[in-house]
């Protein structure tokens, strides 16, 4: 059936999304995932396994006709100190997908990159896709390297392949990690009245994604032919708020107060991250639709339910 989308990572907070967006479009899904993981649809097919060596890939690439990798096994938190965490389970399947991909270079693949580990925008510009790349952790860079390897197999094997680097995604079904996401996170804290770890004075600036919009970029990419070679896309609401402005917009939608704790500023911590995704918008006339108190407001909704 080379007319199924192999997602890998299907078992994620993106990979259940779009999972859920796809098989409900009628596009039969291949949901790989290192966990069990259920999904309310016959246009969903799961495959429970660790997925590490070429062979591991080929029998499901034979049967999909694009591949959207969303797999991470780390955070630029978890790999701070630990670089053959990136190796050995990042870019080994990543490295592995490629090779069992030479021979089915029609397969068109979406790479879900990083723009928050990879941009470091000086002043108040914002990054886009031809703007330098500066890895500050083993995450990025391991982020960075994969992106190269995509263009390198594309380059010798004719692949197609589209990298999308995404700013701060959150949303409903986003759990709590250590060290990353800081909104389920913050989320979490209050719900639980307990005080959160901020890293720095609160200046640090980002945008954030709502996931359905982010989902909705996927979908786009997938249902237009893409072009032979390796493009980079970046996906982020474009607009730029500082933590503490993200906690004060927090507590007006939760109408609780967040405790905080001020620690010293992580090395592996840009001070501003804003993206510019003028290119995407251009390309697929897509825009975000979701404005940050509505998600927030949807996001604290799906926590309260879940947690009673």
């Amino acid at each position: 059936m080379r007319e199924s989308v192999l997602i890998l990572g299907a078992g994620g907070f993106i990979g259940r999304h779009l999972t859920r967006a796809l098989s409900a479009r009628g596009q039969h899904v291949i949901a790989a995932s290192g966990s069990k993981v259920e999904f309310a649809s016959t246009n969903v097919e799961t495959h429970v396994g660790n997925l590490q060596q070429p062979e591991d890939f080929l029998p499901l690439i034979a049967r999909s006709r694009a591949v959207v990798h969303l797999a991470s096994a780390s955070t630029p938190a978890s790999s701070a100190c630990n670089p053959m965490l990136e190796l050995q389970a990042n870019l080994q399947p990543t490295l592995a997908l490629l090779v069992a991909m030479q021979g089915h270079p029609q397969s068109g693949l979406i790479y879900v990159s990083s723009g928050g580990s990879l941009y470091a925008a000086p002043g108040d510009e914002s990054a886009n896709e031809q703007a330098q790349v500066e890895p500050r952790s083993y995450h990025g860079a391991g982020k960075a390297a994969a992106e190269h390897f995509i263009r390198a197999w594309c380059a010798q094997y004719a692949g197609i392949a589209t990298i999308i680097r995404p700013s701060n995604i959150y949303g409903p079904g986003q759990t709590e990690r250590a060290g990353f996401a800081v909104v389920p996170t913050a989320l979490g804290k209050l719900l639980r009245d307990e005080e959160l770890t901020v890293w720095g004075d609160g200046s640090a600036i980002r945008d954030y994604l709502f996931v359905e919009d982010f989902v909705a970029l996927c979908v786009a990419v997938l249902e237009t032919p893409m072009n032979a070679g390796a493009h980079t896309l970046n996906a982020s609401s474009g607009i730029g708020i500082s933590l503490n402005e993200l906690f004060a917009a927090i507590e007006v939608v939760t109408g609780r107060t967040l405790k905080r704790i001020y620690e010293k500023q992580r090395t592996i911590d840009a001070k501003r991250v804003v993206m510019d995704s003028t290119a995407t918008r251009n390309k697929y006339g897509w825009s975000p639709t979701t404005n940050l108190p509505d998600g927030l407001r949807r996001t604290w909704d799906w926590l309260t339910i879940t947690r009673h």
